[in-house]
């Protein structure tokens, strides 16, 4: 199994995710409710999509749950554009926070595009590996 903690994209997501639980309780108590969960579960789906592809057996698995991630990455830029047009998010916020999400997602496009390359150059070769080889594959973007 993959250890999803190595990971510098999970790391940000992680972050990201406690930081939008922070910010929601900035907006006004009543009238935003709906709003304001469907922000955190996106935000927290991010990181959580990461981690369950870390526990798949396979690149092409993998990469379906990052998948995920990348549509949850433009769910929460959605709803962070809808709080700034709502004004109850300051344009500086929504700008930290756009710029934020935009980053992860162009990290788990990576992520996905290296694990999609090697269970294609795998297949090509004939190799399918044993689990535990294939998990040391998923080593990309991770930090020490």
């Amino acid at each position: 199994m993959q250890n999803f903690r190595r990971l510098e994209v999970w790391q940000r997501a992680h972050s990201f995710a406690v930081a939008m639980r922070g910010l929601v309780r900035t907006f006004p108590r009543t009238g935003y409710a709906e709003l304001k969960s469907q922000l955190t579960t996106a935000a927290e789906s991010i990181p959580r999509n990461i981690v369950e592809g870390c526990g798949a057996s396979t690149g092409k698995e993998f990469a379906r749950y990052l998948d995920i991630s990348i549509k949850s990455t433009s769910e929460t830029e959605y709803r962070l554009q809808l709080a700034k047009d709502y004004r109850i998010l300051s344009p500086r916020k929504w700008a930290r926070s756009t710029r934020e999400v935009i980053e992860i997602r162009k990290m788990i496009f990576g992520l996905r595009r290296v694990v999609l390359a090697r269970d294609e150059l795998r297949r090509r070769k004939g190799h399918w590996p044993l689990v535990t080889e294939a998990l040391v594959t998923h080593d990309c973007l991770t930090v020490d």
